[in-house]
C-alpha cells in the first residue's frame, strides 16, 4: 500500500535522491529534483537537504555526509521507505513541539529531567533497581523491569514509557503519530512513529536519568499465576541497558561475564526463574510454542546486506513472558471498566485455528507418517494429545529433527492472522481470554492510545475529551494499528528479498561449478513449487516444478498425499521433510524469479 500517510509539498528539509539533474523528494510525488548547492554528491547518494532561497524557488544544501552513498544495500531500502510513504523527516509543526519540549528539560543538559518527572502525584521509585533488556543496538527503550521474590512467587514490575503524556490527542506530535501508525523496521535502519529527540531521548527509559513510567506491579504465584496487578504512573532510573545476549552470557557463565551491581544480578536471576515458571504455566494451558528460525537481515557498513539467524535465546522468552503479562493484564483492566461510556478499549484478537485447516494438518501428518513408516510421527488426538503437547515432543536432531521442523511450519500455516478490534475476544496464540497492546508505546499508536484509556479507566489522568470522540478516535487507531501491520510484513518480504537477490547474485557470478551447494529442509510442497528453507542462511527459498522437469526432463506431479513430489513412473523425487541441496542455475528476468537447480542429496 503506496502513501502510508500525507506528505507536504514544497518541503524546507527533506531526504532526497541524488540524480542527475539535482536533489529528487521521492516522498513528495509532485516534487521535481532541486539544483544542488556546492559540491553534488555522487548520482544514486541519498542525502538529506535544506533548502536555501525558500521552498518555492531554492536549491538543496546537503547537510552532512550522504545517508547512503550510490549502490549501497541501504539506498534500496530509503526506496522501498519513500514507495510507502514512511518519511524519515518530521513535519515542522512536529519539530516545533519536539523544540518546546527540550527547552523545558533544558535541552542544552544532556542528564536535565524531561518535563513532568518533577510531578509530585508520580510514585517515586528511583531507587529501585529497574534495568532494561533489548537489542544491543536498541535506543527507542520501551520498558524497563524489576523482578524480586515475594514469599514462593514474586513480584513482577514492569515499567513502560509513559510516552501518553508527551503525546496527546490534539497535538501535532499525535496527529503525526496517527498518520505514521507505527515505527516501521528495515535492516539496519528504521523510520520512527516519534521523533528521536522523544524515543530515544526524553521518553526512553535510558539508564541514570530520571523518565516518567506506567508501571504494572504484578503480583505471581509459585506456579507464574498473575494474582493481583496495580497499575502506578512513576518516576524511575534504570540501574543498566542490558542486552538478550549479554544477560544471556551472565546466565549461562555468571563468573566469566560478571555483572556487578548485586541488586541487578537478584533481579536477572529472578527473571530467569518466572520466565521458566510462566513458559511452564503456558504449556500446561496448552499455549502452542512453534520453533520458529529467529531470521534476521542486517547492514555491514550500509553497503552490503548480511543474513543471519537462529532461535531466540532463554533471556528473549523470559522478557517475552512477562511482557505477554503485562498486555493481557492491561486488557482485563479494560474489560472490566467495559461498561464505563468514558473507556474505549482497543484489543488484539488472534481467533483459534478453522477446524477444517486443524483437520487437514491431521491428515497430513498421518500420512507424512505413513509414508515414513514412522508411528511415532503421528498427532494422538483420539488419545487426548493437544497440539502443543504433540508439537513439543516431536525431535529436534537429525533427520527426524527436519521432518519435525516441517511440521512445525505447516501447524504455522493453520493459523490466521490477528488485527486489532473493539470487540473483546480469544487471543489463540497467548491463550488469553483478552489481551491488548501496552508494551511498546513508542513505537505503536495504539499503545499511547491504550495508556490515556487505562489511566482515564483508573483515575490516573483526567479525560482528554468527550466520549464520543474517544470513539471517534478509537477507530482511527484501530485502522492505523492494523494499516500498520500490513505495511510492515510488506516491506519486511521486499527487503528479504533485496537480501536473498544480492546473496543469489553472488552464487550466480561463480563459475557453475564452484557455486556453492545449498543444503536445507522441505516445508511444503505444491503443484507449483517446492518451499524450502536453507541451514545457512537460514532463507526460506522456492524451486519451481516446471524448472525441475527441464532440467530432469521428465514430468514432475504432486502426489496424491500431498507431501511428495514424484516422477514418472511414481518414484518418490522428494518429500515433506527431507533435506535436500540446491544450486543456483540462473535468474529468470520475465518471470522475475530465481532458478534453482536440485541436487543429490
Amino acid at each position: 500500500m503506496g502513501g502510508c500517510y500525507p506528505v507536504a509539498v514544497s518541503r524546507a528539509r527533506f531526504v532526497a535522491e541524488v540524480t542527475a539533474e539535482g536533489a529528487l523528494d521521492r516522498w513528495d510525488p509532485e516534487a521535481s529534483p532541486r539544483p544542488i548547492a556546492g559540491p553534488a554528491p555522487e548520482v544514486g547518494a541519498w542525502v538529506e537537504v535544506t533548502i536555501d532561497g525558500g521552498v518555492d524557488g531554492g536549491v538543496a544544501r546537503p547537510v552532512g555526509p550522504p545517508i547512503a552513498p550510490a549502490g549501497s544495500a541501504l539506498g534500496p531500502l530509503l526506496a522501498i521507505a519513500a514507495a510507502e510513504g514512511l518519511d524519515p523527516v518530521f513535519p515542522a509543526s512536529v519539530e516545533a513541539e519536539v523544540a518546546a519540549l527540550l527547552s523545558l528539560a533544558d535541552g542544552s543538559a544532556p542528564d536535565a529531567p524531561p518535563p513532568g518527572t518533577d510531578d509530585p502525584s508520580l510514585v517515586d521509585l528511583t531507587d529501585r533497581p529497574f534495568v532494561t533488556i533489548d537489542n544491543e543496538d536498541s535506543r527507542d527503550l520501551d520498558q524497563a523491569l524489576l523482578v524480586e521474590p515475594d514469599g514462593d512467587g514474586h513480584r513482577v514490575r514492569y515499567a513502560l514509557a509513559d510516552a501518553s503524556f508527551y503525546v496527546r490527542p490534539g497535538s501535532a506530535l499525535f496527529a503525526e503519530a496517527m498518520q505514521r501508525s507505527a515505527s516501521f523496521y528495515f535492516p539496519g535502519w528504521m523510520v520512527p512513529m516519534l521523533p528521536r529527540a522523544l524515543s530515544e531521548g526524553i521518553v526512553s527509559l535510558n539508564p541514570h536519568v530520571d523518565r516518567r513510567a506506567l508501571v504494572f506491579d504484578m503480583r505471581l504465584d509459585a506456579a507464574g499465576r498473575c494474582t493481583r496487578t496495580e497499575i502506578v504512573r512513576a518516576r524511575i532510573r534504570s540501574r543498566a541497558k542490558l542486552s538478550y545476549a549479554g544477560v544471556q552470557r551472565f546466565l549461562d557463565d555468571p563468573a566469566a561475564h560478571p555483572v556487578e551491581d548485586a541488586a541487578v544480578v537478584a533481579c536477572l536471576h529472578a527473571l530467569a526463574e518466572v520466565g521458566r515458571r510462566r513458559i511452564d504455566e503456558a504449556s500446561n494451558r496448552d499455549v502452542v510454542h512453534h520453533r520458529r528460525r529467529a531470521v534476521e537481515v542486517g547492514l555491514e557498513g550500509r553497503r552490503s546486506f548480511v543474513i543471519y539467524g537462529g532461535m531466540r535465546n532463554d533471556v528473549e522468552r523470559y522478557n517475552e513472558q512477562i511482557s505477554l503479562l503485562c498486555n493481557v493484564e492491561g486488557a482485563r483492566l479494560l474489560l472490566a471498566g467495559e461498561a464505563d461510556p468514558h473507556v474505549h478499549a482497543v484489543y488484539r484478537v488472534h481467533p483459534s485455528p478453522p477446524d477444517d485447516r486443524v483437520e487437514a494438518f491431521a491428515a497430513m501428518v498421518d500420512r507424512l507418517a505413513a509414508l515414513r513408516d514412522d508411528d511415532g510421527m503421528r498427532w494422538r488426538r483420539a488419545e487426548g494429545e493437544s497440539l502443543s503437547q504433540y508439537l513439543r515432543r516431536l525431535p529436534t536432531e537429525g533427520d527426524a529433527g527436519r521432518v519435525a521442523q516441517a511440521i512445525h511450519r505447516q501447524a504455522i500455516l493453520m493459523n490466521v492472522r490477528s488485527t486489532f478490534t473493539d470487540a473483546p475476544a480469544e487471543h489463540h496464540g497467548v491463550g488469553a481470554e483478552v489481551y491488548a497492546r501496552f508494551s511498546s508505546p513508542m513505537r505503536e499508536v495504539v499503545g499511547v492510545f491504550l495508556h490515556k484509556e487505562l489511566l482515564e479507566r483508573l483515575g490516573l489522568a483526567a479525560s482528554a475529551g468527550p466520549p464520543a470522540e474517544d470513539a471517534a478516535l478509537r477507530e482511527q487507531v484501530i485502522e492505523a494499528a492494523n494499516r500498520a501491520k500490513r505495511v510492515q510484513r510488506k516491506i519486511t518480504a521486499l527487503s528479504n528479498r533485496l537480501a536473498i537477490d544480492a546473496l543469489l547474485a553472488k552464487d550466480l557470478a561463480r563459475p557453475e561449478l564452484e557455486r556453492p551447494a545449498r543444503r536445507g529442509t522441505v516445508m511444503g510442497l505444491t503443484h507449483g513449487k517446492l518451499h524450502l528453507a536453507l541451514d545457512d542462511p537460514p532463507i526460506d527459498l522456492k524451486l519451481y516444478r516446471r524448472d525441475l522437469e527441464r532440467a530432469r526432463g521428465e514430468e514432475v506431479r504432486l502426489g496424491d498425499d500431498d507431501v511428495t513430489w514424484r516422477d514418472a513412473d511414481g518414484s518418490v523425487v522428494t518429500r515433506v521433510g527431507d533435506p535436500i541441496r540446491v544450486r543456483v542455475s540462473h535468474r529468470d528476468a520475465d518471470r522475475d524469479r530465481w532458478v534453482l537447480s536440485l541436487l543429490p542429496a
